[in-house]
């Protein structure tokens, strides 16, 4: 491998140039679930890369993919020590890679039929999220054959079992969440959503389709706002998240209206392009956001297949590019086997600049300020300068490339762990 580029780093500051200090929560609240548009969890396709863009361009929260409760339980947890990047290895990949920047953003979502392994999963992972989700949506069989997914939505009482549980068991810091989809009736649906409230969980996102329909067939939505006024009507303290058919921020508004819905939740047009979540989004993202993209996942190291197989989905609103510049991009793309391949697409910025940027993006947006209890938890944090790479640091290969794992663990930069001690390993203990 070659190594990254030797970068200097910025000279001690003394107190009169130390950046200003902002107000932060420290945990999500069922506030943190209200007047947002968030990342939906999709299989393959919300690596950490892609939840990253999405943060840059506005994202108010990001779900990580479904991972299967038992997957997790054996993993060994690995820090890069010169990106950060922190990886739950199995035995021949990485399961599931975050990053410190995403953390008060983002939601781990398991998969799981059993409330004692979806507790042991959420423990594993909790250091490095601020919250859990429990999918109860998937339809494929991957996630249902073993009562997974939207089987659950035929099994309320383990359902909300295991919901009860992670309640009980997990820290209040760690927010809990449910994803499901609409049952055949408005009285099944609104019974099970009751259900769910009374578990305690923060917030419930409601897929407006049924289990058996697909993508293509229209989202239900107008079927929502009865069943958020019928939650507003029992009083209960839990947000209500839409998914289905969004577009994007300036869509979200819409849906709000017609639905009653606390947030938005999108899934296919992020899918297609990251920057939706922006007021206005990239067009030609063959030119606009495939460059950068790839740039920040090769410094990521994220692995070359998972990288172009998101990438083969974006696409988006033409402007200046033709038909046969996009072909030719995508045809490039296709036929390439390894970062080395698609250099002149990357071109000469680096993927730590890149990195910069959503790091900018994010420590830069505007503080939510909080309300009644959320004031009294709001803490002073000192917004950190930016880092630099270390000099004559060898770039390791990925994490499920094969490559040995990294043995000696290294402190990270207070900008990427908060603070100066080494990030721990737990004890030992999918996607949608």
């Amino acid at each position: 491998m070659s190594r990254r580029p030797i970068s200097t780093s910025p000279a001690p500051q003394d107190d009169s140039q130390r950046a200003p200090k902002r107000q932060r929560l420290d945990h999500l609240t069922q506030e943190s679930f209200r007047n947002g548009v968030f990342l939906a969890p999709m299989v393959r396709s919300g690596a950490l890369p892609t939840r990253l863009m999405a943060l840059k361009h506005g994202a108010t929260l990001v779900w990580g993919p479904e991972i299967v409760d038992k997957a997790i339980l054996h993993a060994e947890r690995e820090v890069d020590p010169i990106t950060g990047v922190i990886s739950y290895n199995g035995k021949s990949r990485a399961m599931f890679t975050t990053h410190p920047l995403e953390k008060p953003y983002l939601i781990y979502q398991i998969g799981s039929a059993d409330p004692e392994l979806a507790v042991q999963a959420a423990k594993t992972v909790m250091q490095d999220v601020s919250g859990v989700d429990l999918n109860c949506g998937c339809p494929k069989p991957f996630s249902t054959h073993a009562g997974m997914g939207a089987a659950l939505l035929s099994n309320p009482d383990l359902l909300c079992g295991i919901l009860e549980a992670l309640r009980r068991e997990l820290p209040k810091e760690i927010s809990v969440s449910a994803k499901i989809r609409l049952l055949p009736t408005q009285e099944e649906t609104k019974k099970l959503v009751e259900r769910i409230a009374r578990t305690g969980v923060n917030a419930i996102t409601i897929h407006c389709r049924t289990r058996n329909m697909r993508p293509r067939e229209r989202a239900l939505v107008e079927r929502l706002r009865e069943i958020i006024e019928f939650v507003h009507e029992l009083g209960l303290d839990v947000a209500i998240v839409e998914n289905g058919d969004c577009t994007g921020t300036a869509d979200a508004q819409r849906v709000r209206e017609l639905t009653g819905a606390d947030s938005v939740m999108i899934a296919t047009a992020a899918e297609s392009n990251p920057s939706c979540f922006s007021l206005t989004p990239l067009q030609d993202v063959e030119s606009t956001l495939v460059p950068s993209y790839l740039r920040l996942c090769k410094y990521l190291d994220n692995h070359w297949s998972s990288t172009k197989f998101c990438v083969t989905q974006f696409k988006g609103t033409r402007s200046e590019l033709s038909k046969t510049d996009i072909h030719e991009l995508k045809s490039k793309i296709a036929k390439a086997k390894r970062y080395e391949d698609v250099e002149e697409i990357i071109g000469s910025w680096t993927g730590e600049d890149e990195f910069r940027e959503v790091m900018r993006a994010v420590e830069t947006r505007p503080p939510r300020i909080p309300t009644g209890a959320e004031q009294e938890e709001a803490v002073e944090e000192e917004i950190p300068a930016p880092c630099s790479t270390p000099p004559d640091r060898v770039n390791p290969e990925p994490p499920s490339s094969g490559a040995p794992k990294m043995g000696l663990r290294m402190p990270l930069p207070a900008i990427i762990t908060g603070s100066d001690m080494i990030s721990p390993t737990p004890t030992p203990g999918g996607m949608r």
